[in-house]
């Protein structure tokens, strides 16, 4: 069994920062691909960042250049750096990784953490 945690979230102001932290954790030979996806109220799920076990990183263009995604192989950890937050950031995070255990793999989700921008 695969758990993934989240942490890290918060109320913040306009312009402030955040970093958001995933660890997974139970039966993992390995992880893939590891992500951050946001909810917003009345919206769908969507992508924030992603990034490939060789590091190559993907961004929604609402984020770029303001977030900053980062893995930690040994630790089966993920991060996710927010700067320059603006109200429409206001979300609840999820992780998602494709972990392989030592049979398959698994899409995995953590439970999500709340991210308020706010004034």
């Amino acid at each position: 069994q695969v758990q993934l945690v989240e942490s890290g979230g918060g109320l913040v102001q306009p312009g402030g920062s955040l970093t958001l932290s995933c660890v997974a954790s139970g039966n993992i030979f390995s992880t893939n691909n590891m992500g951050w996806y946001r909810q917003a109220p009345g919206k769908q799920r969507e992508l924030v960042a992603r990034i490939r076990s060789v590091g190559d990183t993907t961004y929604a263009d609402s984020v770029k250049g303001r977030f900053t995604i980062s893995r930690d192989n040994a630790k089966n950890a993920v991060y996710l750096h927010m700067s320059s937050l603006k109200p429409e950031d206001t979300a609840v995070y999820f992780c998602h990784g494709d972990i392989y255990d030592f049979s398959k793999l698994i899409s995995a989700w953590g439970q999500g953490t709340q991210v308020t921008v706010s004034s």
